[in-house]
């Protein structure tokens, strides 16, 4: 698949999701594997949106690819805003996984679903661009 370029707004998001379930469906990936992928994706480019763009008061672009080999799906997407390490949340949602329902917080959980939901998940700072890379085994697939 060719990669894509949207710009980094709310908008978009729905352009990123069909793109990651057009790749889903290329790689073969069965309903339950393509949702997650799907969510998990969402998240990291909603947080892009929201928290990288629009509250850190700046603009830019979203660069989204796919690869599809033999043994995997891999998601790459890419922005150009400040430096944003993803996985260090996730010891702080992890604690409140481990919390007894009534006594965790509502929401916060976006970057254990992006970690649950994929086979793999890396962080790169490359060229002063976030890259993020979720991979899925194709192994999983119908």
């Amino acid at each position: 698949m060719e990669s894509l370029t949207v710009p980094g707004i709310m908008d978009s998001l729905d352009i990123i999701a069909d793109y990651v379930l057009m790749a889903a469906k290329e790689a073969e990936l069965d309903k339950k594997c393509t949702y997650k992928l799907r969510l998990a994706v969402d998240e990291i480019a909603t947080n892009i949106v929201v928290h990288a763009y629009e509250e850190g008061g700046c603009s830019g672009d979203i660069f989204i690819e796919s690869r599809i080999d033999k043994e995997n799906l891999t998601i790459i997407i890419e922005d150009t805003a400040s430096p944003f390490d993803p996985s260090v949340k996730i010891k702080e949602e992890m604690k409140r996984v481990k919390q007894p329902l009534e006594n965790r917080p509502i929401g916060g959980l976006g970057i254990f679903l992006v970690i649950d939901g994929v086979d793999d998940f890396d962080y790169q700072r490359i060229e002063n661009k976030n890259r993020n890379i979720f991979v899925v085994k194709r192994d999983k697939a119908s």
